[in-house]
């Protein structure tokens, strides 16, 4: 026995020594396990994190700020990003990058590039020959895409992400406005790799925004369908969308509560962004009638004055949903001249006015793609930062003819936390409890292909045939399966969006 046991001692220290090195990578691992969100807003982002031992959480930025803004300053030797970038905004506008997202995808004569044009002015925009998109040029020497703006913004968002976590952080959710279409969304997918992130989704904003409501209120889902309308204004746009919750059967899992999307309307253009732009006009009319006679410059014509100016509005209209009147200041606005005025909200909300009667819009849209009528709706929950303009609400409120309107849920982060919690769920290092996601169809997809057909015995034709694959607001992911079976040789077939109603 003694022999036997002599001769065991060795396998069985090498067994321990296995375990222990198994052990030892196991740990390692999971200090680099770790995944993340960004959800890129127009005006600013928010970037959540998942890791060992820590739940969901929003990532704080240099500055201690939970969002960051969507900035980039771009110099011949240097590069500032987010906070540092805005600070820069007034020294060097030219230089500084802002929604630069409402150029992704787009080809030079599209009409959101004449708008961006007319806001921006100050950005020299030109044809890339090539792909017959724009470019940003900063000098002969300097010239951007969109994308490669996105990227390093997004390249940013990751080193806050690792800083935040200890730990490299490779894959991420990454959230994208529910009107984004395929260009749009590839232009994200390209920033993307650029700054060497893995997309394990691009997750619709609205989507994530009700996968956070109903993460966070799981208990109150039930077999009972609840409909619930999310209003989501941002800076650059607005989207509301109409989502059904309730528990379902599935097969790996049992009952679970599942989130269906089943009406979105959107105004690509009306946001915080435009009140800005308009109070910016407001205050750039007044400062000209102070200076009359003195055979002053146009403010206009000055890219620093206008960034002041710009600002100054961005602060004013915060103010002003809040109090009657505010008093504006800018010292030193253009030719060391202070300025100086008074602005009420009632002079806010007339230089506004055509912006909020396109309010309810997207209500009626999401209302006519779902097929339902207000009464079916249980609440109407505000998202987003420009929703905090009180003739917003008031007119919102008019429209969907409810008692109130619901704000409790954080609308600056909800779709940061969505987005995070979907990426934990796709993730492999982690195990989160199932939420089922039924998204929408925006733009119907169908499939063209051209086939001879014998009309008459010996007489042979083309025949042109569309079939809608996707129809518009139909679930997805699911899978369409379409045969071919008039064909013995190779033939062509396109994947194209089908026709929009105009008011889309």
């Amino acid at each position: 026995m003694a022999a036997t046991v002599r001769r065991q001692r060795p396998r069985r220290l090498l067994c321990w020594a296995l375990v222990a090195v198994l052990l030892a990578d196991l740990l390692a691992l999971s200090d680099t396990l770790a995944v993340m969100s960004v959800d890129l807003g127009s005006e600013s982002m928010k970037v959540a994190i998942v890791k060992p031992g820590v739940p969901m959480e929003i990532v704080l930025n240099k500055e201690s700020r939970r969002k960051t803004p969507v900035t980039v300053t771009l110099k011949e030797n240097e590069r500032f990003l987010g906070d540092s970038a805005a600070g820069m905004a007034i020294k060097n506008p030219k230089a500084t990058l802002r929604y630069f997202q409402h150029l992704l995808g787009k080809q030079a004569d599209n009409p959101h590039v004449a708008l961006y044009r007319s806001r921006f002015p100050e950005h020299e925009l030109i044809v890339d020959p090539q792909r017959q998109t724009v470019r940003f040029q900063i000098s002969p020497q300097l010239q951007f895409s969109p994308e490669e703006v996105l990227g390093m913004v997004l390249n940013y968002s990751r080193s806050l992400a690792e800083d935040f976590a200890e730990q490299p952080i490779k894959d991420a959710v990454i959230t994208v406005p529910a009107f984004f279409n395929q260009a749009e969304r590839r232009a994200v997918l390209q920033a993307a790799r650029m700054a060497g992130l893995k997309v394990l989704q691009l997750i619709n904003d609205n989507t994530a925004t009700a996968l956070s409501y109903g993460v966070f209120r799981r208990k109150d889902i039930n077999s009972t369908a609840q409909n619930v309308m999310f209003y989501d204004m941002g800076s650059g746009s607005t989207v509301c969308t109409i989502v059904t919750y309730q528990t379902v059967k599935t097969k790996e899992a049992g009952m679970q509560p599942q989130l269906q999307i089943r009406g979105v309307g959107f105004d690509r253009t009306l946001g915080g962004l435009e009140m800005e732009l308009r109070l910016r006009e407001h205050l750039a009319k007044l400062f000209n009638e102070q200076r009359k006679g003195q055979k002053a410059k146009d403010v206009r014509e000055n890219p620093r004055a206008m960034a002041k100016l710009l600002r100054e509005a961005n602060r004013l209209k915060t103010v002003l949903s809040a109090n009657a009147d505010h008093m504006a200041q800018i010292e030193g606005l253009m030719d060391d001249v202070d300025f100086k005025a008074k602005v009420t909200r009632v002079e806010f909300e007339e230089l506004c006015a055509d912006l909020f009667d396109r309010v309810p819009g997207p209500v009626q849209q999401a209302l006519q793609s779902a097929e339902m009528s207000l009464d079916q709706i249980e609440q109407v929950i505000l998202v987003g930062g420009a929703t905090r303009v009180p003739k917003v609400q008031e007119v919102l409120l008019k429209a969907v003819g409810k008692e109130e309107l619901g704000k409790n849920i954080n609308a600056d982060e909800a779709a940061a936390m969505g987005a995070v919690y979907q990426a934990a769920a796709l993730s492999k290092a982690f195990k989160v409890k199932p939420f089922v996601v039924r998204d929408a169809v925006i733009y119907p997809i169908l499939v063209e292909f051209t086939r001879e057909v014998e009309e008459e015995p010996g007489l042979r034709s083309l025949k042109h045939n569309k079939r809608v694959l996707f129809s518009r607001m139909g679930p997805y992911p699911q899978r369409k399966v379409i045969t071919f079976n008039r064909y013995s040789h190779d033939f062509n077939f396109h994947i194209n969006y089908g026709y929009l109603a105009p008011r889309i």
